[in-house]
């Protein structure tokens, strides 16, 4: 049990039968009344937001996600396949269950599948992705210290905003958590 005074940042805990993941919080202790916490939290399994108090003394249950890294093997008729390299069992998943992490993912990258009571709910990519620029404007000779950015699309789909000296071809580490260029890369990193 934890009390919503104990609230942080990433932990999941149940709330009127739902598991639910705390996104924000903040306690507050007005100068009349009773100190209160205030959250933003998401539901793991449909994905809504919500924003609500608590009162810090409030116990719910912890709830415990499963984490199991595995291989993205392939796509076939809408269902992603995801590897165990322990067991090399195949999980399928309909597109719903890991849509997010698709625009960082290329077959046979690792991902981590997240489940709560064997009930897979999300998909999480690694924090930095290695892909291949496949479209984006020529770059400009000469264009090597501005800061300028202009649009390129990724081998996954993706669009994020370059550096004016990236041209197509070229593959750039991209920080997943917030769709950001990080450099220039190697196709073997």
């Amino acid at each position: 049990m934890v009390s919503a005074g104990e609230f942080r940042k990433g932990l999941t805990v149940e709330i009127d039968g739902q598991v639910w993941v705390i996104v924000d919080f903040q306690h507050v202790k007005p100068g009349k009344g009773a100190a209160f916490v205030r959250t933003k939290i998401r539901n793991v399994m449909t994905g809504n937001t919500l924003e609500r108090t608590f009162n810090p003394t409030e116990k719910f249950s912890r709830a415990m996600i499963e984490r199991k890294e595995m291989q993205y093997s392939y796509e076939m008729d809408g269902i992603y396949y995801f590897m165990d390299m322990e067991t090399y069992d195949q999980l399928p998943l309909d597109k719903s269950q890991c849509e997010d992490a698709l625009k960082y993912v290329k077959e046979e990258m690792m991902v981590t599948v997240m489940s709560y009571k064997g009930n897979v709910f999300a998909v999480e990519p690694p924090n930095f992705v290695v892909l291949q620029i496949v479209e984006t404007e020529p770059g400009v000779r000469g264009d090597t210290a501005t800061s300028g950015n202009k649009p390129a699309t990724l081998e996954t789909g993706l669009k994020v905003n370059v550096p004016l000296f990236i041209n197509s071809g070229e593959y750039i580490r991209i920080d997943t958590r917030t769709d950001e260029y990080m450099e220039r890369a190697n196709a073997n990193d």
